[in-house]
């Protein structure tokens, strides 16, 4: 069985954490300049972090979500800004924020060649409108993952958790693909 090269790299983590105390939202958003607060179109306010880059939506509850990040230890760092960043206006974190993955997205090549009428043909679970969108969307059975598919062999993958399950959710990806090859 032919040694597919394959890359993956993740382009993006979502994650929540819960800080255990209220953020008084308007104090935040007038004492950094790298907050967007409108209270009447949205609830949260975004905090831009410039490095790690990424944005974070803070609720006046203390939930915080975190986008943008690209690896595991990206997301911790930009955790800790946006903890310090809240305590410059006074609000001392007296927590470890526990930090919950929502989806992880990567994107990367499987390097192989893939006719997408045939396997949408083939697979269950996929969706292909070649008139609107050149690629192949495919829901992996038994897993949280959904693949972007292209010709080309290029993928995006979202809807994994961890890196260990996205390496799962793609290499069951290629053996399903191997096995309509055959």
């Amino acid at each position: 069985m032919p040694v597919h090269k394959r890359e993956l790299k993740i382009v993006n983590i979502v994650a929540s954490t819960y800080l255990e105390h209220d953020i008084p939202l308007i104090k935040l958003a007038e004492k950094l300049p790298n907050t967007e607060y409108n209270p009447e179109q949205f609830p949260g306010l975004v905090m831009r972090i410039r490095d790690p880059k990424t944005s974070a939506l803070i609720f006046g509850s203390g939930k915080v979500v975190c986008t943008g990040a690209r690896s595991m230890q990206k997301l911790r760092e930009s955790i800790k800004q946006i903890v310090k960043n809240i305590e410059k206006i006074g609000i001392k974190i007296l927590i470890q924020p526990r930090v919950k993955v929502q989806n992880m997205v990567a994107s990367g090549s499987i390097g192989m060649d893939l006719n997408l009428n045939s396997l949408a043909m083939e697979l269950e679970n996929t969706e292909y409108e070649p008139e609107q969108f050149p690629g192949l969307v495919y829901k992996l059975a038994g897993t949280r993952a959904t693949f972007l598919l292209f010709s080309n062999g290029k993928i995006v993958c979202t809807g994994t958790r961890s890196e260990t399950t996205l390496k799962e959710a793609v290499d069951l990806l290629v053996k399903n693909l191997q096995s309509f090859k055959k």
